[in-house]
C-alpha cells in the first residue's frame, strides 16, 4: 500500500514552523508499517529548510521515506501544491480528527474503515458485571 504521512500535527505535535514533540507511537508505528512492505510518502506543507529539518528529524529516528511531497521516488521534493497519488493519506486535519497510532496501525493491517475498528474493539473489551447497587436493584 502506498501512503501518505502528514508531518505537523500528524507525526510530531503542530508546532510549525518549529518541529513538536512526537506524536506517541507515530515513528515506531511508520517503522513498522515500512517493514511489512507498505511505501511511505512524507506529504507536508513544509518546504525548503523547515521540510528539509522534517527529513532529518525523521531520518534521526530511522525512518526514511521513499519520496517527499511527490510520489515519484526519483523526482525531488516538489514545491508548491501537490497532489499526489496514494492508497491512504494520514492526515491530523481528516474530519473526525487523528486517531491514535495503535488505531491506525490495526485499520491499516486489517483494512478496516474506523467505524469498523470501534466496532471491533467494542467487541473485544470485557464485559463489566454489574455493579452492587444494580444488582440488589435488579428485578
Amino acid at each position: 500500500m502506498i501512503i501518505a504521512i502528514d508531518f505537523d500535527g500528524t507525526i510530531v505535535e503542530h508546532e510549525y514552523p518549529h518541529i513538536g514533540r512526537e506524536r506517541p507511537f507515530a515513528i515506531d508505528t511508520l517503522r513498522r508499517l515500512q517493514k511489512e512492505g507498505h511505501i511511505l510518502i512524507l506529504w507536508t506543507y513544509r518546504e525548503g529548510r523547515e521540510l528539509e529539518e522534517a527529513v532529518t528529524w525523521c531520518r534521526s529516528r530511522g525512518l526514511e521515506f521513499q519520496a517527499v511531497n511527490t510520489d515519484d521516488p526519483m523526482a525531488p521534493p516538489a514545491t508548491g501544491p501537490r497532489k499526489i497519488n496514494a492508497d491512504l493519506y494520514i492526515d491530523d486535519r481528516n474530519i473526525g480528527g487523528l486517531p491514535d497510532w495503535g488505531a491506525i496501525y490495526q485499520m491499516i493491517t486489517n483494512n478496516w474503515s474506523y467505524r469498523r475498528y470501534i466496532s471491533e474493539m467494542h467487541r473485544t473489551q470485557p464485559q463489566k458485571k454489574p455493579g452492587l447497587l444494580r444488582r440488589l436493584t435488579r428485578r
